[in-house]
């Protein structure tokens, strides 16, 4: 119980990895015999191999699922559905967090729900993506536009895809409301654009235009 407690005052986030942990061991001759014990105890929660949080006992405040989202496997930000639901573009509620890596794509089930991350090459993944503060901590998020675009990028489901289509994707697939389609940064779609040099999305991108036109009239 001494141990857990004192390390609860010498690290002040939830979320602690190997290295952090092994720190405050130094002195221990097996720390990792240790580590052991404090999560057969719960004092310790394992997320994923080098990665805990404080069992429920001795947290301060809840775990951020968005920065563990960012800790569990990179780089990656998150985006696609969890990114649209957290920004209130499309109107349910999203539970698995997903994001955007470098690496290759990856699932990963945790106490703390699923994480799903979705391979993009380097020029797509580079651009868009943002530091949102909260609380205490800060964690790596698309913008609302990258979020869109990677989540039509990513769904097989579109290919070869006129304007015309996502009239229908867009609305009654997704649920976005029209009014937040004209909301969407100009500029940030263009750069995308560029980025992703993809026909499905030059096509998604000459639709939000039209959107924005039609309603600017």
């Amino acid at each position: 119980m001494h141990s857990i407690i004192k390390i609860r005052k010498q690290l002040p986030g939830e979320v602690i990895d190997y290295q952090q942990l092994m720190s405050c061991f130094w002195e221990y001759r097996k720390p990792r015999d240790k580590i052991r014990r404090m999560l057969d105890r719960g004092e310790l929660v394992r997320i994923r191999k080098g990665l805990y949080v404080f069992g429920e006992d001795y947290r301060r405040e809840p775990v951020s699922r968005e920065l563990l989202a960012n800790l569990i496997y990179g780089p990656s930000y998150i985006s696609l559905d969890y990114a649209l639901s957290y920004y209130g573009l499309i109107p349910e509620r999203v539970d698995v967090v997903t994001s955007v890596c470098l690496g290759r794509s990856r699932n990963f089930n945790t106490p703390f729900n699923r994480f799903t991350y979705r391979s993009l090459n380097d020029s797509r993944y580079t651009v868009g993506a943002r530091l949102e503060k909260k609380r205490n901590f800060s964690f790596f998020i698309a913008s609302p536009e990258k979020a869109l675009i990677d989540k039509v990028w990513t769904d097989k489901r579109i290919a070869g895809a006129g304007k015309s289509f996502y009239q229908k994707y867009l609305q009654e697939d997704l649920r976005i409301e029209i009014q937040r389609l004209c909301e969407l940064d100009g500029e940030m779609l263009h750069t995308l654009g560029r980025a992703y040099d993809s026909h499905k999305i030059r096509m998604l991108i000459d639709f939000l235009f039209m959107v924005k036109e039609r309603n600017d009239a």
